[in-house]
């Protein structure tokens, strides 16, 4: 089922009630009810035939124990005795007024989607794999249209401070790690979005610097270009200047890029978060975090597409 554009929204758009400027405090109702809807759509829902209604049942029920287990209670608030896991999911899901537990539902839901509905197994059905895509991109668009920061990509909620550089840079660079040769990076790059999205934005820095220094490596090796394994950025940037990974016709226009990338993420890193912090301690903005992730996203774009133009032999 395709996300409509219905007439009352599109004369908000009209009147410029469509927004980019996202908020991270609240869930609200109307997106949760529209998530729900998602959900009911892809994994089912209560109304199943009696055939479907054992699957839907142990889906819901996997995601509730999953909850439950990790929170630490016998049932999800506010339920106090058992109700079916659907309802208690549903309930507790709308219920729920803090951000994180909310994305958490999320997370868990879209995770079960993505691996386990995509099979004619989940309810019997041709078209689950087109299915669980169409509920994945719903998702995202519903975040978008009720202006709330998040989005689900590889498997995980990241966060969104701009939507373009988020588009142009963000996932474009997670969709060239995702491989075997850049499975590293990959998962550090995620790791650094995981601390940011939890306010430990020092972490996050951190994990921009592993994430960069991982890619050159695995560049490196994928090309059999020598690099001591205790190479820094600095000694790694000088192995992919040397082997031409920008050509040398271009060097006089990206006379600027080497300065940008010896000096932009790893002092971002060392100055903020590598060191021993002194008597006072430091802390990372926000906003110095979102735009070191974006861009350590753009670097990584540009050095794994590089990789990719430059001829093999």
């Amino acid at each position: 089922m395709a996300v409509h554009e219905l007439y009352s929204k599109r004369q908000a758009q009209l009147r410029g009630g469509d927004t980019d400027v996202y908020q991270y405090e609240e869930i609200p109702r109307k997106l949760k009810v529209q998530i729900i809807h998602i959900m009911d759509r892809t994994i089912g829902n209560y109304e199943q035939s009696m055939h479907d209604h054992f699957r839907v049942t142990k889906g819901y029920s996997l995601l509730v124990n999953t909850l439950r287990e990790e929170m630490g209670v016998f049932h999800l608030p506010p339920a106090s005795k058992y109700v079916n896991p659907y309802k208690e999911l549903t309930e507790y899901f709308l219920f729920e007024g803090n951000v994180e537990a909310c994305l958490d539902v999320i997370e868990l839901a879209f995770k079960f989607i993505d691996r386990f509905t995509r099979t004619i197994d989940h309810m019997n059905r041709h078209g689950y794999n087109e299915r669980a895509n169409a509920a994945i991109s719903d998702l995202n668009i519903r975040f978008k249209e009720n202006a709330v920061g998040y989005q689900f990509v590889d498997d995980e909620i990241v966060r969104v401070d701009s939507e373009l550089i988020h588009a142009e840079a963000v996932k474009p660079a997670l969709r060239l790690l995702n491989t075997n040769e850049y499975a590293g990076p990959h998962q550090e790059f995620l790791n650094a979005y995981q601390h940011y999205r939890e306010g430990r934005n020092k972490e996050a820095l951190n994990d921009c610097l592993k994430a960069f220094e991982s890619t050159m490596k695995a560049i490196c090796d994928k090309r059999s270009w020598a690099y001591k394994p205790g190479d820094t950025a600095k000694a790694l940037i000088d192995v992919l200047y040397a082997e031409g990974l920008v050509p040398p016709f271009w060097q006089n226009q990206f006379a600027s890029l080497r300065g940008l990338l010896e000096s932009s993420i790893p002092t971002g890193r060392n100055k903020q978060s590598g060191h021993g912090q002194g008597a006072i301690p430091t802390t990372v903005p926000d906003h110095m975090a979102a735009y070191m992730l974006h861009m350590t996203a753009s670097t990584l774009v540009f050095l794994t597409t590089a990789e990719q133009s430059l001829p093999y032999g």
